[in-house]
C-alpha cells in the first residue's frame, strides 16, 4: 500500500499510529506530498479529487481518503478491534472520534488563517471562533479522560493526536492548564511506541 502523507498532518499521524499499533506500518510505503489548501498537489489530486492527505492507495489501486475511512480499513485488515461492532460502544467511539477530528479541523483552520492568508485577509473573529471550538472540545475530552485508563482505540488515538497537534501548532492555548486530567492521561499515552514513532518535529 502507498500513503500520501505530510509529516506534520495530525490526520496522517492518526493513520500512522493505527498502522503501528496493528503491525501494518511495514506494509505501507510513504509518499511525501505537498498538500496545501490552495496550491493543491496534482499527484494527490490524481488519486483523490480533494487533493488531501492522508490518501491511501491499496494494492489493487483503490484510493481511500479521509483518516476515518483509512483507520477503519487498517483496523479491518489488522483485526484490531479499535472500532467496536455496531451498538452503543461503536456510536460512543465514533462520537469521540468526531469530537477529536472536529478539534483538529478547528486547529487547522486557525493555522491556515495565519499561515496561508495574507495579513489583510485574516479575520481575528474567525480565529477566535475556531479557538472557542477547540476549548469546548477540550472540555469534553477533560470530562472523559479519567475513564480512559490504558484504552487504545479510535477514540483515544484521535484524542492523543489532537492534543499532540495543539502542542505543535497552538502552544499558546495552554491546553494543559485547561484540561489537567487530559494532560495526565496524555503524558502516559504519548509514551506509546506508536506515538513516539509518529511524533512530528
Amino acid at each position: 500500500m502507498k500513503l500520501f502523507y505530510a509529516k506534520a498532518s495530525p490526520f496522517v499521524r492518526k493513520v500512522l499510529v493505527v498502522a503501528h499499533e496493528l503491525g501494518q506500518f511495514e506494509r505501507i510505503e510513504l509518499l511525501t506530498a505537498a498538500a496545501h489548501p490552495i496550491n493543491r498537489d496534482p499527484a494527490i489530486r490524481a488519486q483523490n479529487p480533494l487533493g488531501q492527505v492522508p490518501t491511501l492507495i491499496l494494492d489493487d489501486g483503490t484510493a481511500l481518503a479521509d483518516s476515518r475511512v483509512i483507520c477503519e480499513y487498517l483496523d479491518h485488515l489488522g483485526g484490531g478491534g479499535f472500532f467496536p461492532a455496531p451498538g452503543p460502544a461503536r456510536w460512543a467511539a465514533l462520537a469521540a472520534q468526531s469530537t477529536g477530528d472536529g478539534l483538529l479541523d478547528a486547529a487547522l483552520l486557525c493555522v491556515y488563517e495565519t499561515r496561508v492568508r495574507q495579513e489583510g485577509e485574516r479575520s481575528p473573529a474567525w480565529v477566535a471562533g475556531q479557538r472557542e471550538k477547540i476549548v469546548d472540545a477540550l472540555a469534553r475530552i477533560e470530562t472523559a479522560a479519567p475513564g480512559f485508563g490504558d484504552r487504545v482505540d479510535i477514540a483515544t488515538i484521535t484524542y492523543g493526536c489532537s492534543l499532540g497537534y495543539l502542542d505543535l501548532r497552538l502552544p499558546d492555548l495552554g491546553w494543559r492548564e485547561r484540561a489537567p486530567a487530559a494532560a495526565a492521561w496524555y503524558a502516559r499515552f504519548a509514551e506509546r511506541p506508536s506515538m513516539q514513532a509518529t511524533r512530528p518535529e
